[in-house]
């Protein structure tokens, strides 16, 4: 044992994985805003409303990146494309914060739900990123990936762990 981990009694790895979980939790917890606001705002309401935060940008440099990308994706938006979007953040935030829950509290069966959720948004993610890609994709998908390496690790810990207690021992008699 590392006189790190025996004055912490947890690893770096340990502290990173609930770290992490945390920051995942909590943007499941802005995901289910986020939706809940698309829900009760319509399109021309955010269009309204980034125009109005990104006039005065747009003033002093009418080119800006991030400013015109904002304006023009407001001005695009639909019903139908909130409406998708509310219902996706919707269902991801709340998938994400009853896992996160669920791992932080040791609930061994939700380890491989993490891990296979996660890994469906990676497959989907790795797709947007390949037929339209984004530097903002592209680090969610890297954060993911290092959370399911996390997940994986802390899985077969927590499984080893669980396995060498009298419970277990029992439970793998029985």
């Amino acid at each position: 044992m590392t006189l790190a981990k025996a004055s912490t009694g947890r690893t770096l790895l340990d502290k990173t994985f609930r770290v992490s979980l945390i920051l995942k939790g909590l943007d499941g917890l802005l995901e289910l805003v986020g939706g809940i606001l698309l829900l009760l705002v319509s399109p021309a309401q955010i269009g309204a409303w980034v125009r109005l935060l990104t006039q005065h940008e747009l003033s002093e440099d009418p080119h800006d990146l991030v400013a015109t990308t904002l304006v023009h994706w407001a001005g695009t938006m639909t019903v139908s494309a909130t409406l998708f979007g509310a219902i996706y953040l919707l269902l991801h935030g709340a998938v994400k914060v009853v896992l996160v829950w669920a791992v932080l509290r040791d609930k061994l069966w939700a380890y491989p739900w993490m891990i296979a959720f996660l890994m469906a948004f990676i497959l989907y993610q790795s797709y947007e990123l390949v037929v339209a890609f984004s530097w903002g994709l592209a680090l969610l998908t890297a954060f993911d990936v290092f959370i399911v390496w996390l997940t994986w690790h802390e899985y077969r810990a927590h499984r080893a762990r669980s396995a060498n207690t009298p419970a277990g021992n029992a439970a793998r008699q029985a």
